[in-house]
């Protein structure tokens, strides 16, 4: 069940991990992401090219064309994909929807969502797509066993 992010940034994540899980500089066709991660390939191909449009990844287009990191894994945050697909939005509105809600007028999950947003926010902030290449790599090999 998907508590903060949509299907498409979900997905949109783990083909970056992916990509980043590959040799730098490799290129990568949205085929073989999708089939690895088991992903249906006509989403795969939007998402990359909504994440090519942002600067994260680069498309190469021909025969021998594909998908890429456009920065080394290190200069790439996890919160830079999820801003890129999803928006910075969960991160300052209600999580229930209300309008107006506050610390003056708290919504009843106000306080304990506001602790999780911004641990959430810490983590997606500090988090590189190279620190979590090892991670990415082990868990991949348990998608194709």
């Amino acid at each position: 069940m998907t508590v903060i992010f949509s299907k498409k940034c979900e997905y949109g994540l783990q083909a970056v991990l992916y990509l980043a899980a590959k040799e730098v500089g490799g290129i990568v066709s949205a085929d073989e992401i999708a089939k690895k991660l088991n992903i249906p390939k006509e989403f795969v191909s939007k998402i990359l090219q909504n994440l090519t449009e942002s600067g994260i990844i680069n498309s190469k287009k021909g025969k021998s064309g594909g998908f890429s990191l456009a920065k080394h894994p290190a200069n790439i945050r996890l919160i830079d994909v999820v801003a890129a697909i999803d928006g910075l939005g969960i991160f300052s509105t209600c999580v229930l929807g209300f309008p107006n809600c506050s610390p003056d007028h708290p919504c009843p999950l106000h306080e304990k969502w506001g602790a999780l947003r911004t641990s959430a926010y810490n983590m997606l902030t500090e988090q590189t797509l190279d620190q979590l290449k090892e991670k990415t790599l082990h868990k991949i090999a348990h998608l194709e066993a």
